[in-house]
């Protein structure tokens, strides 16, 4: 095949590609906020929503942050976050719920956190707000679940929420909009690798 038959191949090919992504632009024509979900296995839910909260910040969106479980160790994500204008941080948990060993305490860490998630959740100033960890606070029931879907069915009309963790309840992924399985195929530390400042922490 000449150069000038490959490039006209791949010229029609790409034609057809714009018509059918151009007519799947153009039937979407809702403005909304979006619910998405980022759970399994592998590694990047956390890493993933925190990408989403820098686009927003790059739009001048206001953004919440709670972290459900995370809270007994310094990460770098709350460092840099932090210091940003326009983010609201809050680091709620005591850490895994295999360390601390006290469901009562878990429980009631879970409330707090959650508290807190619904101020966010009813207020129009947030653009986006990422519940981290939330997936695995609602499979280990610390929290009722029909009252999270109630407040995130109840939200702005254009407020956009992020959800991560492993394990979310087939409800929630019901009520997604987008919903991202992370598959996890390696991992370092099952190689011997600890955590990682700037990787995992």
């Amino acid at each position: 095949m000449s150069d000038a038959t490959s490039q006209d191949a791949y010229r029609q090919q790409m034609a057809r590609k714009k018509r059918l992504i151009d007519a799947r632009v153009n039937k979407a024509d809702r403005d909304q906020g979006v619910l998405l979900v980022n759970t399994g296995n592998g590694k990047g839910k956390s890493s993933a929503g925190f990408g989403v909260i820098a686009r927003a910040l790059g739009h001048d969106m206001p953004v919440g942050v709670v972290q459900f479980i995370k809270g007994a160790f310094s990460t770098g994500e709350e460092t840099f976050f932090r210091r940003l204008p326009g983010v609201d941080y809050h680091v709620m948990g005591e850490g895994f719920t295999w360390e601390t060993q006290d469901r009562e305490r878990d429980i009631a860490a879970a409330r707090r956190a959650w508290d807190q998630a619904t101020r966010m959740l009813g207020d129009t100033r947030y653009g986006v707000v990422l519940l981290d960890e939330l997936n695995i606070v609602l499979d280990k029931a610390l929290l009722p679940l029909d009252e999270v879907l109630d407040a995130l069915r109840r939200r702005p009309r254009m407020q956009h929420v992020i959800v991560t963790g492993r394990r979310a309840p087939q409800v929630l992924i019901d009520l997604a909009d987008t919903v991202t399985w992370m598959k996890m195929e390696k991992h370092a530390f099952k190689a011997g690798i600890r955590a990682q400042k700037g990787m995992e922490l």
